[in-house]
């Protein structure tokens, strides 16, 4: 859906002094009426209301609360779900925001709603926030418009492409891909010939970054690319994408987009007698507090959560207090690969040939 196009198309946010201009009004004119003042008739209040409209004009009550002082308020738009790695981003982004001063406003959005997002930042602006932050996982884009949302507040993305035009941008917590390069030369380097996926859900920014950084990893190293098999996220799908990838003789390492379907992956290759990581290697991806506990303790790549949290609020709040200025640097994601027993050396083509 795009938003406050203005005329001609123009990517501008409109202005109260285009509304002004549009209904042939003073931009005093234009105040009165949205702060509704008296004094003012109801043709031209009608004018008014009809250009705000038309321009997709709303008022900027984030100015409002500088022009007073500041309402030193956060938004954040995140995905209402319990899994580990939105939460985990959530609850980094509140130890910040408490640590900066801030307020923090938390809207959830539902996984199926497209238009979650844009009526999350509408309520957000409502409430006067000086700053938004998005950490909105799944692509819920449904092919109408451009999928943007217009908004007059330093916006910050956190691992999603920005579906937002704003005074400032910011991105942080991408590199997903660089990770799950690592998890697969990894497994490389311990000898195995390629290295299977099971993949999450598609329609998630982070399962589609992690899926590239396997593909990318193998393409480079020439090794051949097997079918991709796609779990939700949850245990009981991993189980069953085990039991089926079991059924392949071939199989000797398997880089999954998270943890827990990594776990329910292993149990179900244990059930059909292929040992871990004797006979397969397992990588996941979090690494979630139960990794290091489940057998054979997980090999996971460590999400870098307060630390993207950390640096992307820093910048947003500089954003917020120096409009105008250039934004702070920002450093690339570390890559952070925790190697425990579920990895180990490709089992010889002998070995292989006797267990299947």
């Amino acid at each position: 859906m795009t938003r406050g196009t203005g005329r001609g198309g123009s990517s501008a946010a409109p202005r109260s002094v285009d509304v002004a201009r549009l209904a042939g009004v003073s931009q005093k004119t234009v105040s009165r009426v949205f702060n509704d003042e008296p004094y003012v008739s109801a043709d031209v209040r009608r004018r008014v209301l009809d250009a705000a409209e038309q321009l997709g004009y709303r008022r900027n009550n984030a100015a409002r609360a500088l022009a007073s002082g500041r309402t030193r308020s956060i938004g954040v738009v995140t995905l209402g779900t319990a899994l580990y790695g939105p939460a985990s981003l959530l609850m980094g982004v509140e130890r910040v925001v408490r640590d900066t001063g801030y307020a923090l406003r938390v809207v959830n959005t539902m996984e199926g709603d497209p238009a979650g997002i844009s009526g999350a930042v509408d309520s957000l602006l409502d409430q006067g926030v000086d700053g938004i932050v998005i950490s909105e996982p799944i692509d819920e884009e449904s092919g109408g418009g451009d999928g943007s949302i217009r908004v007059d507040v330093p916006v910050l993305v956190l691992g999603a492409p920005p579906p937002v035009a704003a005074p400032t941008v910011l991105a942080a917590g991408g590199g997903a891909d660089l990770m799950a390069r690592a998890a697969v030369e990894h497994l490389l380097d311990l000898g195995h010939a390629t290295v299977h996926h099971l993949a999450g859900p598609q329609r998630w920014y982070a399962a589609k970054d992690r899926l590239e950084g396997w593909r990318a990893a193998l393409v480079a190293h020439g090794r051949p690319v097997p079918p991709v098999v796609e779990g939700d996220w949850s245990a009981a799908s991993g189980y069953a994408a085990g039991r089926e990838l079991a059924a392949d003789g071939d199989l000797t390492a398997v880089f999954v987009a998270n943890d827990d379907m990594a776990i329910g992956l292993i149990r179900a290759l244990a059930e059909a007698g292929r040992r871990v990581p004797e006979d397969v290697s397992v990588v996941g991806f979090d690494d979630v507090p139960v990794a290091a506990y489940v057998t054979p303790p997980l090999t996971t790549v460590r999400q870098p959560f307060d630390s993207v949290a950390q640096e992307g609020l820093k910048r947003l709040v500089h954003a917020i207090e120096n409009p105008g200025a250039d934004p702070l640097p920002t450093t690339g994601p570390p890559v952070d690969l925790v190697v425990r027993a579920s990895t180990g050396p490709a089992p010889s083509k002998g070995g292989r040939a006797a267990r299947s």
